[in-house]
């Protein structure tokens, strides 16, 4: 008769503290955010600046991009495990996270299509307006940047965040190039080519966050983690006979699992067993939610039944 063992838990007391900073993060981001992007849409229409005017479509990006991601901690942080939602709403700032990706695609796409259709007939854009918003837009991204920065490292909401930032961060250098040169040279192809090189540098940088994103969404192993290798050393635990339906995934930023059923001998102790296996994902993968399964033979010819 097989036995069914679990170990390990989210430790929701640090999610939750990381949660906080987050939620204060996010929302003072938010907020500048969405000031100075009124501030550069207003002078981009009016000057007709393209630079600009990309420079705000990435910070509209960065306003909804960060409200959903302010919207997935809050929904992860008040909507823990239910008897439906065994997993609560941790993979909320993965979807968040999805959505930014699209965000970001979209305004590469536009802005190229609008610097294009102005190449033939660049229109005059004055300068000073353009540096003066280009200015104010840099100085409210470089307070989003910091504020965001550190918790890029620990959750993929907040790196999807962060991204969308950095790249209207480089945006606003842009349209201070651009500026610089309509002030200097009067030069009308700056605005377009500047839009144009906004536009394209973001694409990198989404494709990165897209497939960190979907890797989780397609429950595909985390980095780092060499499947093949766990599935070795595991069988090569005292007892262990076989493992099977090994599975190993992320549920969300810093929250990696697994589960798997270990076959062992008549003379195995299963709860020895159990815990040099709980150990080996602890400290050997930084694994510390694995559910594993302790079988008898019987029990595992069971599973091969199975079709899939």
């Amino acid at each position: 008769m097989g036995q069914g063992h679990g170990h390990g838990h989210v430790d929701t007391a640090r999610a939750g503290s990381a949660s906080g900073r987050y939620v204060r993060r996010l929302g003072a981001a938010l907020a500048i955010g969405a000031a100075f992007m009124l501030l550069q849409f207003a002078v981009g229409f009016a000057t007709s600046s393209l630079a600009l005017i990309s420079d705000a479509s990435h910070m509209l990006t960065d306003v909804v991009g960060v409200a959903m991601a302010l919207t997935a901690v809050l929904l992860a942080r008040r909507s823990g495990p239910t008897h439906t939602r065994t997993f609560g709403l941790y993979r909320a700032e993965v979807l968040a996270a999805l959505g930014n990706v699209l965000l970001l695609f979209g305004v590469a796409v536009y802005v190229t299509y609008e610097a294009l259709a102005r190449i033939s007939e660049p229109p005059e854009v004055p300068g000073v307006p353009v540096l003066l918003a280009g200015l104010a837009g840099l100085a409210a991204n470089l307070v989003a940047f910091f504020l965001l920065r550190s918790g890029a490292k620990e959750s993929i909401n907040m790196r999807g965040a962060y991204l969308e930032v950095l790249a209207d961060l480089v945006g606003s250098v842009g349209v201070l190039i651009s500026a610089v040169i309509t002030l200097t040279t009067g030069w009308r192809y700056a605005d377009p080519i500047i839009g144009v090189a906004i536009g394209l540098w973001v694409l990198p940088r989404a494709v990165s966050l897209a497939r960190r994103t979907l890797r989780i969404l397609f429950q595909h192993a985390p980095h780092g983690v060499d499947v093949a290798q766990l599935n070795k050393e595991l069988g090569e635990l005292d007892g262990v006979e076989d493992v099977h339906d090994l599975h190993v995934w992320t549920l969300t930023s810093g929250m990696e699992v697994a589960s798997a059923h270990l076959t062992v001998g008549p003379d195995a102790e299963s709860s020895e067993v159990l815990a040099a296996a709980q150990k080996l994902f602890a400290t050997g993968y930084s694994i510390e939610h694995a559910t594993l399964q302790i079988e008898a033979r019987e029990s595992a010819r069971r599973c091969e039944e199975l079709s899939w």
